[in-house]
């Protein structure tokens, strides 16, 4: 039989142990591709020298409270690893839903997430351009930021005015990070 001081004293353990298990048990936020691993090389199709479509984006555990997402994609080895003077921005898209859970590979702006606006990359137009290095083996980071607003209407921002329309508002980040070097 389990008296009433066990009972409470199971009950007060429960409280007291409920909160962090549920930390624990909460899914870290993440950004993943089915074609390439963290560190890993981006393949061809998705760069300059192949099809030049944006590759699969899958995202999990976006934190509690996020009315959207931002998806930013460049290199900040621009325009060569061993001397960098820039980050070459290759994708900005805002006000993702949340409900959203990827992107599928080639997505077209007609084929994104319902809501989402699309912002303009280093080419001066709105979509994805692929990896495209004049020198040197680069990274490029696919960073996803969960936010706690919809960003109004930026209209075709720049990475700089999405990311100054974010501060203050970021829940959490994600991030990939690919390779690409040219063949020569």
């Amino acid at each position: 039989m389990v008296t009433l001081t066990r009972l409470l004293t199971l009950v007060t353990c429960a409280l007291v142990i409920a909160p962090r298990t549920r930390e624990v048990l909460t899914m870290k936020f993440q950004l993943t591709s089915s074609a390439f691993a963290d560190g890993q090389g981006i393949p061809r199709d998705h760069t300059c020298d192949g099809d030049d479509v944006s590759p699969p984006l899958t995202w999990a555990g976006i934190p509690e409270g996020a009315e959207s997402l931002v998806l930013i994609v460049d290199d900040p080895d621009a325009p060569d690893p061993a001397a960098p003077k820039m980050t070459w921005v290759h994708w900005v898209l805002y006000n993702l839903p949340p409900s959203a859970t990827a992107l599928l590979p080639g997505v077209t702006a007609d084929e994104l997430p319902s809501g989402t606006r699309e912002g303009l990359n280093d080419w001066k137009r709105k979509g994805y351009g692929g990896p495209c290095p004049p020198i040197g083996r680069h990274r490029y980071f696919h960073k996803l930021y969960a936010l706690d607003v919809n960003l109004s209407d930026l209209g075709e921002a720049t990475k700089a005015v999405v990311e100054q329309a974010m501060v203050g508002h970021i829940l959490g980040t994600a991030q990939l990070v690919g390779t690409y070097e040219r063949a020569r």
